[in-house]
């Protein structure tokens, strides 16, 4: 029943251009290189500041992912659920190329451009982010190993979301997560004591934990583990080149501030293509990831 009349309350900020708003950030891409990209991030900023895509937001954060350990037959499965916002979000920034655009087309300002889409993104939703910048991030890494380069590149760059837990040759699309982090260690990654064994022709056998391994429905996973030559960079692929699952396994899901971005607690063993030049690869991995996440 109306009760009162309400005349200090501002209406929804909704269906507006966030970069014509922004002063700092368009003087910024003019600045920087990224003039020309002023129509396609405008027209992102406009869709992340929809009411539509606002409603996918706060959707996404009332309904945290679901970790799902086994199928109803027993079956280990390590899947995590999303509420269907998300997927929607995550479907917005891929075809939109947050996750790839400056690998697809490496014109100058291509990487001004793509973080000012990440920065108009994350204003809508922080969380599904972190599979985007992950993504965009681990590409540097693949390009120093060009075996991997070629079999990823073509489904990494893709502008089409696939979030279906399937072999990535299978897939339209694919995205890269990340696990460095362990319990003794934290921060200090040089602690970590997950090993990797050579079993020749290029593949190692991980085994370990991980504290922290963020967007666990990756297609696949920069690892950090111990080799003969020290700490060193590894791509994990959720599924084996035979078709297999590979052995990924979720232990829980982690209560964080962004409700809707799982993070999962791993313990396993797995086998995995190594990179070559494992150490310079570590380094430039881990630096990539933390300029962009």
């Amino acid at each position: 029943m109306p009760s009162h009349e309400v005349l200090n309350q501002p209406p929804p900020l909704e269906d507006y251009d966030p970069l014509a708003l922004d002063g700092a950030l368009s003087e910024a891409l003019r600045r920087e290189g990224a003039e020309w990209a002023f129509p396609e991030v405008s027209q992102f900023g406009r869709r992340t500041a929809s009411r539509q895509a606002i409603a996918w937001g706060f959707q996404a954060n009332e309904n945290p992912p679901q970790l799902r350990t086994h199928d109803r037959f027993g079956q280990r499965i390590d899947e995590v659920e999303f509420h269907p916002a998300w997927h929607e979000l995550m479907r917005l920034s891929v075809a939109n190329g947050v996750h790839a655009a400056p690998w697809r087309d490496p014109k100058p300002g291509a990487h001004v451009a793509r973080a000012a889409m990440m920065m108009l993104g994350a204003e809508n939703e922080f969380g599904h982010g972190c599979p985007i910048s992950m993504t965009y991030s681990a590409f540097p890494a693949l390009q120093r190993q060009p075996d991997l380069l070629e079999q990823w590149a073509p489904r990494i760059v893709s502008l089409e979301y696939d979030p279906r837990s399937l072999p990535a040759a299978e897939k339209s699309g694919a995205l890269i997560g990340m696990g460095m982090t362990e319990k003794q260690g934290g921060s200090d990654v040089r602690a970590n004591t997950t090993r990797a064994v050579s079993l020749g022709k290029g593949e190692y056998a991980l085994t370990g934990h991980k504290w922290f391994c963020s967007a666990p429905m990756c297609d696949a996973f920069l690892v950090l583990a111990q080799a003969d030559r020290g700490l060193s960079c590894f791509l994990l692929p959720r599924w084996t080149p035979e078709g297999a699952r590979n052995r990924f396994h979720l232990q829980r899901l982690k209560d964080k501030l962004v409700r809707d971005d799982a993070a999962g607690a791993r313990a396993g063993d797995a086998s995995l293509p190594a990179p070559r030049g494992v150490r310079q690869e570590a380094r430039r991995a881990a630096a990539d990831a933390r300029r962009a996440c």
